[in-house]
């Protein structure tokens, strides 16, 4: 969404309503609207965003209460760059609960069999998910993260085998991800650059449309993601044949950093994913945090050539 004005709400209700003041503040929350001062409450101005504040605007006054509904260019204090933050960090929030439910859910369903089990509560799940996206107006990155968790909590779907590819047909292209690199991202952009297109160039957006022409990895519905129980690095290995051993050793590494599933028992990447989120944190710039990726990568590479 390129919202380029918002739409505030500003509204009170009597002392004394205290069901019709649940009954509003369950309204916003589910329209997605983020708090900025005591009963003030903000939505990008989208036809659907201002149709839902209209209705409520109404509602409240019904309830005994006053509404205004105000469209701003700016806010005074906010800016763009904040104010979408204030969106992603709300979603973030709700995408947490939902990933620590399907990782819960994929943890219970080892060894046992896909079929039936537990349907009502990976429906019920996909319902969640797919209400969030709704309400995600700036296509947060924790939102991506939670849909290909979500595709391995489906299990895996009978399709035909992953055809083999030739690094040599994938030479000096573009390849596209995601910003703010984490461990899967990280590694795959470094295999990529040392093993499949070493004269590539490195680009990123927040989704493949942003770019149709290049490759898209470590991406939702990207050739080059997720696919069964593998990350992406492990896709990487796998599609383009790369036999080198030290490189599948970290792939384990990488694998249970990520989908943290302990599936190899290795737990070396773990430290380094905590490292690029530190980074991150501290506010780094997504070639910065890369530079330093690859110089941990390269490390870890000549270590377990050695052994």
């Amino acid at each position: 969404m390129k919202a380029t004005s918002w739409l505030l709400l500003l509204f009170s209700l009597p002392t004394n309503r205290n069901t019709e003041r649940v009954a509003v503040w369950r309204r916003l929350k589910k329209m997605g609207a983020v708090q900025i001062k005591t009963s003030t409450y903000l939505l990008p101005d989208e036809a659907a965003q201002y149709e839902q504040f209209q209705w409520l605007a109404k509602q409240i006054r019904d309830y005994g209460g006053d509404s205004t509904l105000v469209r701003a260019q700016e806010i005074e204090g906010l800016t763009r760059e904040k104010v979408v933050s204030l969106f992603d960090t709300a979603r973030d929030k709700e995408y947490v609960d939902l990933k620590k439910a399907l990782q819960s859910f994929i943890s219970r369903r080892r060894g046992k069999s896909d079929a039936g089990f537990a349907a009502a509560e990976l429906e019920r799940m996909t319902k969640q998910f797919r209400d969030l996206r709704q309400i995600d107006f700036f296509d947060s990155a924790r939102g991506h993260e939670v849909a290909m968790l979500l595709r391995r909590a489906e299990g895996p779907k009978r399709s035909p085998k992953l055809q083999t590819l030739d690094a040599k047909e994938y030479r000096e292209t573009t390849w596209l991800t995601r910003p703010r690199p984490k461990i899967d991202r990280m590694a795959s952009t470094s295999l990529i650059s040392k093993f499949i297109d070493p004269k590539g160039n490195l680009a990123s957006a927040p989704t493949a449309q942003a770019m149709p022409e290049a490759i898209a990895f470590d991406m939702l519905d990207a050739e080059f993601s997720h696919h069964g129980n593998c990350c992406t690095f492990e896709t990487l290995i796998k599609r383009f044949a790369i036999p080198d051993k030290a490189v599948r050793k970290i792939g384990e590494m990488i694998h249970d950093a990520d989908l943290d599933d302990a599936r190899f028992q290795r737990v070396e990447c773990v430290g380094i994913d905590r490292v690029l989120k530190g980074w991150a944190k501290e506010g780094l710039a997504d070639d910065e945090i890369l530079r330093r990726g690859f110089e941990c990568f390269d490390a870890l590479y000549a270590f377990l050539q050695k052994r």
